[in-house]
C-alpha cells in the first residue's frame, strides 16, 4: 500500500491493508521522543485520518528500536524555558501548553477509529499516555514501560493518570506514577496494560495488523458506536484529571526541584530534590 503524500517530521503515514492506516512515530527526537514537531503534527494527522472514510482502523507503531522515549525535553526546552520564570503568566502558559499538547491524544481516544498499538522496546512517559488512549495494546518480550514524569519533577498531564486506572486499576496506576520505575512486558500483560506479548517485532507487527484488519471488516458505524460508549464512560474523569494535572504543573515546573531535575537530566546524574 502507498504512504501518505504529505511529509511529516514526527510521524509517517502508511496504508498497510485495505481500510487500515498506520501512524508510525519517527522522531526526530532520539527514541521517537515527542518534541514540537510531534505536538504540532499529531493532532492534524489524527483529524485527517478520522475524516477519511476509507479508513476504518488505525495501527500505531514506532520506528527503530524503541516505541517512544516520551517527551523530548531537549527539543521542548526553548519553548518551555520562558514559562518557567514568568510568574502567574508562566503558570497559565504551562497549563495552556498542556491543553494544546493533549488534543491529539484526546482526539485519538474519542474519534470513530479504533487504534491498535504495537509496542517494541521502551515506552516511556507520554508514550504510555499515548497508548492509554488506544483500544488494543500489543507488545514484544523486549518492551519496557515507565511513567517517569515524577522523576523529572512533573505530574503526568496528558491523560495517563485519567485513563490508566480503567486499564490497570488504582494500585498499579499509583505504583507506576509514584515510583517512575519500569515494568517489563510480562508484568504489563499481567496487569492489563497490554493484551498480548510476542517473541519478536515481526510477529508483533503481523498480529497487530491482523487485528486491525479484523476490526476494519466489521460494520464501521457500529465500531464507532462502541468506541463512543466506551470513551463516554470515562471522558469526564479524564478531562478533570488533565485539568488538575496541568494546573499543578504550572506551579511545579517553576519549582527549584524541577530546575534540579532538568539540570540533572542534562548532566546525566541523579537529581537531589529539596522539596521547594
Amino acid at each position: 500500500m502507498s504512504s501518505s503524500s504529505t511529509e511529516h517530521r514526527s510521524v509517517r503515514i502508511e496504508r498497510p491493508a485495505v481500510h487500515v492506516a498506520e501512524i508510525a512515530l519517527t522522531g526526530p527526537g532520539h527514541g521517537n521522543a515527542m518534541g514540537p514537531d510531534f505536538w504540532r503534527e499529531f493532532p492534524e494527522v489524527v483529524a485527517e485520518l478520522q475524516a477519511d472514510r476509507s479508513v476504518r482502523c488505525l495501527l500505531l507503531t514506532g520506528d527503530g528500536e524503541h516505541f517512544c522515549y516520551g517527551l523530548d525535553l531537549q527539543g521542548m526546552a526553548a519553548g518551555i524555558g520562558p514559562m518557567l520564570e514568568g510568574g502567574a503568566a508562566g503558570r497559565s502558559a504551562i497549563a495552556d501548553q498542556a491543553a494544546t499538547m493533549v488534543r491529539g491524544f484526546d482526539a485519538l481516544a474519542a474519534g470513530r477509529l479504533p487504534v491498535v498499538a504495537a509496542i517494541d522496546g521502551w515506552c516511556i512517559g507520554a508514550g504510555i499516555e499515548l497508548i492509554s488512549a488506544c483500544d488494543i495494546r500489543l507488545a514484544t518480550n523486549d518492551a519496557r514501560f515507565a511513567l517517569k514524569e515524577v522523576q523529572v519533577g512533573m505530574v503526568a498531564d496528558l491523560g495517563g493518570l485519567g485513563r490508566l486506572p480503567f486499564l490497570v486499576g488504582e494500585g498499579w496506576t499509583r505504583e507506576l506514577a509514584l515510583t517512575g520505575e519500569p515494568i517489563d512486558a510480562g508484568t504489563a500483560r499481567e496487569i492489563g496494560l497490554v493484551n498480548h506479548v510476542y517473541g519478536d517485532r515481526d510477529t508483533l507487527r503481523a498480529e497487530a495488523l491482523a487485528r486491525a484488519e479484523r476490526i476494519a471488516a466489521n460494520p464501521p458505524l457500529v465500531v464507532a458506536g462502541i468506541r463512543q460508549v466506551l470513551d463516554g464512560r470515562i471522558a469526564g474523569s479524564v478531562r478533570s484529571a488533565n485539568r488538575e494535572a496541568a494546573t499543578l504543573n504550572g506551579m511545579l515546573m517553576q519549582s527549584e526541584d524541577f530546575a534540579e531535575a532538568m539540570k540533572a537530566f542534562m548532566e546525566k546524574r541523579a537529581p537531589e530534590f529539596k522539596g521547594r
